[in-house]
Order: C-alpha cells, then sequence, then structure tokens
C-alpha cells in the first residue's frame, strides 16, 4: 500500500512545477487576448517609489532610458515580476481546496501547505529585480528625502556598494545550496516528498536577476549624477 493512499487527491510532482510554468503563461495570454477584445486596457498604475520620484523630480527618471543593457536587463526583471505574481492566484486556490477537502469531506490534504510555502518563497526570491525596478523595496527616507535630486542618486550610487555585497553573498550562497539539493535530490521531510531543487534553483535566478537590476539602476544613477552635475554648472 502506498503511503499515499487514503488521503484523498494528492497533486503529482511533474503537474504542479508543469503548472508553475505553464499558468502563468495562460494568464497573461488571456489578459493580452480580453484586452483586445474589451476596448483596451487601463492605464498602469505607478508604484509608490515611481510616484515618489516624479512627486519630487519628475523628469528625472525619465531624461535617460538606458543602454541597450539596462534595458535587457529591465525588460527581464519587469516580465519576471508579472509571470510570477500570478502564482499568487494557485496559493490562494490551494489553501481554499484545502479548507473544502478538510472541514467539508474531513479528508485533510497532505500537500497544499508545501506547495503553497514553496510557490510563496520561490515568488519572494523572483519577484525581489522587479521591486528594485519599480523603486519598491523599504528604504529609510528620514535623510533621503531632504536633500536635492542630485544628493538623493549621489547616495544611491554610494550606499550601492552595501547592496552589492549582499547581492554577490546571496547568489554564491545559493549556488551553493542548489548544488547540494540537486546532488543529494532534497525531497521535503513530508510524505508527499516533492523535490526541493527546483525551488532552491528559482532562489539562483531570483538572486542573479537581483543583481542585474542592481547593476541597471546603478548604470543609469550614474548617467542621471552625471548629467545633472552638467546641467548645475551650465
Amino acid at each position: 500500500m502506498s503511503d499515499l493512499e487514503g488521503f484523498g487527491f494528492v497533486m503529482p510532482h511533474w503537474f504542479y512545477w508543469g503548472w508553475l510554468a505553464v499558468m502563468p503563461l495562460i494568464m497573461i495570454a488571456w489578459d493580452k487576448w480580453s484586452s483586445g477584445h474589451g476596448g483596451g486596457s487601463a492605464e498602469p498604475e505607478l508604484t509608490p517609489g515611481e510616484l515618489q520620484a516624479q512627486e519630487d523630480d519628475p523628469l528625472i527618471y525619465l531624461q535617460f532610458e538606458g543602454n541597450w543593457f539596462t534595458k535587457v536587463v529591465d525588460w527581464m526583471c519587469d516580465k519576471s515580476g508579472l509571470f510570477v505574481s500570478f502564482w499568487t492566484i494557485n496559493a490562494v486556490v490551494f489553501y481554499f481546496f484545502g479548507v473544502v477537502m478538510r472541514y467539508i469531506f474531513n479528508m485533510p490534504t497532505i500537500w497544499v501547505h508545501e506547495a503553497s510555502f514553496l510557490l510563496l518563497g520561490m515568488q519572494y526570491m523572483l519577484a525581489g529585480a522587479f521591486a528594485m525596478l519599480h523603486g519598491a523595496h523599504v528604504r529609510v527616507d528620514v535623510m533621503y528625502n531632504m536633500l536635492p535630486a542630485r544628493g538623493r542618486i549621489g547616495l544611491d550610487i554610494f550606499t550601492s556598494m552595501f547592496f552589492f555585497i549582499f547581492a554577490l553573498i546571496l547568489l554564491v550562497t545559493s549556488w551553493t545550496f542548489f548544488q547540494d539539493s540537486y546532488a543529494m535530490n532534497e525531497t521535503t521531510v513530508e510524505t508527499w516528498g516533492i523535490q526541493h531543487w527546483p525551488a532552491k534553483g528559482m532562489m539562483v535566478v531570483g538572486s542573479l536577476l537581483l543583481l542585474l537590476a542592481g547593476i541597471s539602476k546603478l548604470m543609469k544613477d550614474i548617467v542621471l549624477f552625471v548629467r545633472l552635475g552638467r546641467e548645475r554648472t551650465a
């Protein structure tokens, strides 16, 4: 008798990973199709970081569109954030299924919790670059907002060294975790026993995207810092 018999429906491992890879693509295609057949889509809302930038200096972040490298990185960061945002729907559905099965049919699941925390953990890592691109990371603004525009950009450039130390350590550590997990074919300790290495692989991808997002931001900040300096002395 299998350890999974008697638990009702148990999501297969291959379906779980495959669904996470395909489901966001379906939702994105559906959104494009519905927008094309619904008379156009609404204007995208700005994030708090973008609103703050426009309120303080409306033209600063519009004067430099970036080079080919920053455009490619920014595109990857933006699309990866959009991709994983649809995973939240899965977490809601998983937990709803678990509650219904437990309290209505008296058939508690063994996979819902693991499926959800793996999903949300991967989403957290992969969304970091998106958050950096749109200025959504938490920042202490006590002194920052008191500085002029060039001063704020200069402070961002200075403090970026601390970011890169963190990002590099995170990338190296994530790669070590992934290698070890893949080598031992690590699985969860519960009966479902799903593989851990794909989730830790997403840690590597998220760390790399975050590092690239930081490089892109630094390049744009340097250009803006120099440009504002020239305008000031002109």
